[in-house]
């Protein structure tokens, strides 16, 4: 006689499935405590943080991610899936140089108020290849969008895509510093200013008439220094 599966197996009971219920609810509800715990105090904050910020105890935590590297790898493999789906949607856009900007705007204030983001896309802390494959197609599109919107007319000439990448590096400078309340007293947010700088850099990366051209990066013009082939020889005692 068939189960009530249909496939002559019983059905699990309710008392078996409940529990694999529970294990994925606790695990989405320790991740999204890992988004809200490292994106306020950065990747210094540990797994007990997390576990108190879930309401859970440490030992559900630690079953899950065997430590915080683990969990690390999941949400920010998260985010940045996230941002490279930004990417990927920008590519469809007819403007390429305004696809571009926005994607920058977007990406970047994704990171404004994410201190474990900006620590790791920094510092390369936690690089798993989750972490690596996302990285690498945030990369491809922002590539992509470069060569569209350079090809369109759109922007100057002789930028790059690696130029892309040391604009958010000096983004995120900007964000480091303090921002001031009314009275003059330095918080603890990212400061606004990084806004008004990215208008003024990509007003910069528009192609106008009349522009000079760039410089060329500096380890393009960087002389190669050439050392003598050290000898294996050894030398004679006499």
């Amino acid at each position: 006689m068939s189960g009530p599966t249909g496939t002559g197996e019983p059905a699990a009971p309710a008392t078996a499935r409940r529990p694999r219920r529970d294990a994925e609810a606790n695990r989405r509800r320790i991740v999204r405590a890992g988004r809200e715990v490292f994106g306020a105090r950065g990747l210094q904050a540990t797994l007990n943080d997390v576990a108190h910020h879930a309401g859970l105890g440490v030992g559900t935590v630690y079953r899950k991610f065997s430590d915080k590297r683990a969990l690390a790898e999941v949400v920010f493999g998260e985010e940045l899936d996230e941002i490279a789906a930004m990417a990927r949607d920008a590519l469809d856009r007819d403007d390429a140089f305004d696809a571009l900007a926005e994607f920058l705007e977007r990406a970047l204030a994704r990171a404004a108020h994410n201190r474990g983001l900006r620590e790791l896309m920094r510092q390369g802390v936690a690089e798993g290849t989750g972490l690596a494959r996302a990285r690498r197609e945030i990369h491809s599109h922002c590539e992509r969008l470069v060569e569209q919107a350079r090809d369109q007319g759109g922007l100057r000439e002789g930028v790059t895509a690696a130029d892309i990448a040391r604009i958010a590096v000096m983004i995120d400078a900007v964000m480091a510093l303090p921002a001031e309340q009314p009275a003059g007293q330095p918080t603890e947010q990212p400061s606004e200013l990084w806004r008004r700088y990215l208008v003024i850099i990509l007003d910069g990366l528009r192609a106008h008439r009349h522009q000079p051209p760039l410089p060329e990066p500096t380890e393009a013009r960087r002389p190669r220094r050439n050392h003598p082939a050290r000898s294996t020889t050894k030398p004679s005692t006499g």
